[in-house]
């Protein structure tokens, strides 16, 4: 690996290090917009549609404020984007009617508040489904009950990091592709591993690291959490490029730190961001519980 690039390995099962929510820039500053005269639960018209849809081309996150959604109207809402996808395998769900509706949340099989972490991979700096041949859209979260402290989601504009990047680093991972999956995702964050019927649903597939954004045209790193290596590379070197790019990413002026409030819907484009959770304080005791839909997306190139 060229001496361009240095390397940082974070400690095994703990999240990378990153910026606090006091250090990152401001929703502008990072790209994002909030709009705050959509009422969300009622079927948007032709020129709502158009001007959400517009906006959504234009910025890597969008924060619609004061929400009160039902999971039927959530769900007719992510239609707009395109086709919803299901939850993963063993996630788990609160409604039959509407799973692709998930519950992001703390708490236990029994619905209650806990400290020990289902999903441990929402800690860690990701694209959504990535492991996918065909890899997420945009993804939207709508609180529904918080933490009095703490929660926060943080995103990252993988567009914005890779234009700050130096032109012989450009030069160097132009045409690289990594592999992504859902067990290395498992292994990396420390967690339950994957289960054959996971592994055999979500095999590994490789995508460019530097994508090109459909609607834009910008190129933007194409990383995370379920990246495990490089086509072509030694492993070792290939991880250490991995770490040493969501290093970079994470810096505060490409990251916006969301401090949730109640009724929030949030949506966000994977082909140019990248996301993780924030713990909140006394996890076994204060709830939190999102709503999530995914729209399923293309293939990168």
């Amino acid at each position: 690996m060229s001496a361009t690039i240095e390397a940082h390995r974070p400690a095994h099962g703990i999240p990378p290090s990153g910026p606090s929510a006091d250090e990152t820039a401001s929703l502008e500053d990072f790209g994002g917009i909030e709009i705050a005269d959509l009422d969300l639960s009622r079927p948007l018209t032709e020129a709502q549609r158009d001007r959400v849809m517009r906006l959504f081309r234009k910025h890597p996150v969008l924060v619609f404020r004061g929400q009160n959604l039902t999971k039927d109207q959530q769900y007719t809402f992510t239609l707009n984007f395109g086709e919803i996808e299901g939850a993963h395998v063993n996630r788990l769900v609160d409604s039959k009617n509407y799973t692709p509706v998930h519950t992001v949340s703390n708490l236990d099989a029994d619905g209650n508040p806990s400290e020990i972490l289902r999903e441990r991979g929402n800690y860690y700096w990701h694209s959504d489904k990535s492991y996918h041949a065909v890899p997420s859209l945009l993804t939207m979260l709508h609180a529904v009950e918080l933490p009095p402290k703490g929660g926060e989601t943080q995103f990252a504009n993988t567009a914005k990091a890779y234009s700050a990047l130096p032109q012989a680093v450009k030069a160097e991972i132009e045409g690289l592709r990594a592999i992504h999956s859902w067990e290395a995702s498992r292994i990396q964050c420390g967690g339950r591993p994957a289960t054959p019927e996971q592994i055999a649903e979500r095999p590994p597939v490789d995508h460019p690291l530097v994508r090109v954004h459909p609607d834009s045209g910008d190129k933007a790193l194409y990383l995370g959490n379920h990246a495990s290596h490089i086509v072509g590379r030694p492993t070792a070197d290939g991880q250490a490029l991995l770490r040493t790019m969501i290093q970079h990413v994470q810096q505060p002026q490409f990251v916006y730190t969301h401090r949730w409030q109640q009724g929030d819907l949030v949506l966000w484009d994977n082909r140019c961001s990248v996301h993780r959770a924030l713990p909140h304080e006394a996890m076994g005791v204060h709830r939190r519980v999102l709503h999530r839909t995914v729209v399923k997306g293309s293939v990168p190139y």
